[in-house]
């Protein structure tokens, strides 16, 4: 809106207000605009969530140490949700179609976050919604979102076929052939890409919950995730750029990097009140919201496999759990002594604090890998 009225109807006026022409500078003002937001409003959602007494339950198989935290407000997602959506809305060209995807991506998985906090607290106890509930409002959510992005592409505004990291010209096409073959084999094309897309966002949003066991890990994690996101979304929305690396150019994706800075100022924001010890939890209003919303940005941006190594931690966290379950399950034993595997970390004896910092740094190193693929190729 901001962007529609200090350059599109104010420049004429004011030639100054070009500068909000421009993305990077949009980007860094949205950024800093969710970061105020987030410090501004945190106190006074903290309070309001005491006096409604809206606090963690922690789970009774969780490590003993956890247990202190019960009481804790949580859904502190809903300031995450604020401090990305109105920054975005103030700062990005809403004309762009890729932006309200990514506002959906978020919205619809944090939605159903909220009702899975809802669920604990009317329920007091750590229980949410049923699993079988959960994913059928994922499968209905990825469906809604398959099926925009089938109807962009029908009239050329999406390009579905997979970029795969390290190669130029391999990208696995589970969509056009079919279309181009026979219109009869359209629905097998289309769910076989919505079986891919439900894989993407589904699993990023609960790698994402899954993460969210310790003060600061998961949110602290989001910020480098979404910042390596910002210069892939920048990169892939310049053609210049995009052609130079030989990446997949995506014009419209260019708006998205002003919602990537929003989530990074947004993040930022929610640590400083959820670093150790936390004050406030995000609960999986913002935990499945930050997952679909990462997970939506790289399927706009064609870099849906990238976005294992950006997640890098995430991915490793989700892996453990499924080990973990697959172990017991067939062998009877464990492989780690608690999962996810931060928790293994607690068992073992590290520090809380400890574990978070290392487990930045890993996702840091993460990170930085995956941006530096788009030179090796």
């Amino acid at each position: 809106m901001l962007y529609y009225l200090l350059y599109e109807e104010l420049f004429s006026f004011f030639s100054p207000l070009r500068i909000f022409s421009y993305i990077t500078v949009r980007t860094a003002v949205a950024g800093m605009t969710a970061l105020l937001l987030g410090l501004l409003l945190g106190p006074w959602l903290i309070r309001k969530l005491k006096e409604f007494q809206i606090g963690q339950h922690v789970r009774d198989d969780g490590p003993e140490s956890h247990h202190q935290k019960a009481g804790t407000p949580t859904m502190g997602g809903l300031l995450i949700f604020v401090s990305i959506a109105l920054p975005t809305l103030l700062w990005a060209d809403l004309r762009n179609l890729y932006v309200w995807l990514a506002l959906l991506g978020l919205t619809g998985f944090a939605g159903i976050g909220y009702l899975d906090d809802y669920a604990k607290i009317r329920r007091g106890c750590n229980l949410g919604l049923r699993a079988r509930t959960k994913i059928a409002l994922q499968l209905l959510l990825t469906l809604i979102i398959g099926g925009i992005l089938a109807k962009l592409y029908s009239i050329g505004e999406y390009d579905p076929r997979i970029v795969l990291p390290f190669f130029k010209d391999l990208r696995p096409d589970p969509l056009i052939e079919s279309f181009l073959a026979n219109e009869y084999t359209y629905p097998l094309a289309f769910c076989i890409f919505f079986a891919f897309l439900f894989l993407v966002l589904v699993g990023s949003s609960n790698a994402v919950n899954l993460t969210d066991g310790l003060d600061g890990l998961a949110i602290g994690l989001t910020v480098i995730c979404a910042g390596a996101l910002t210069v892939l979304a920048y990169v892939a929305g310049h053609r210049e750029f995009a052609e130079y690396l030989d990446i997949a150019s995506v014009p419209a994706a260019s708006e998205l990097t002003i919602f990537c800075g929003s989530m990074v100022g947004a993040s930022l924001a929610f640590l400083w009140y959820n670093s150790h010890p936390a004050e406030i939890f995000m609960g999986d209003v913002g935990s499945l919201g930050l997952g679909g919303a990462l997970a939506m940005v790289a399927v706009l941006i064609k870099q849906e496999i990238l976005l294992l190594f950006v997640g890098g931690v995430f991915v490793v966290e989700a892996l453990s759990v499924i080990l973990q379950v697959g172990s017991f399950k067939l062998r009877g034993k464990r492989i780690f002594k608690m999962a996810p595997l931060h928790h293994h970390f607690e068992q073992i004896g590290w520090p809380e604090s400890k574990i978070i910092t290392r487990f930045w740094i890993a996702g840091l190193i993460w990170a930085l890998f995956a941006v530096s693929t788009l030179k090796l190729r």
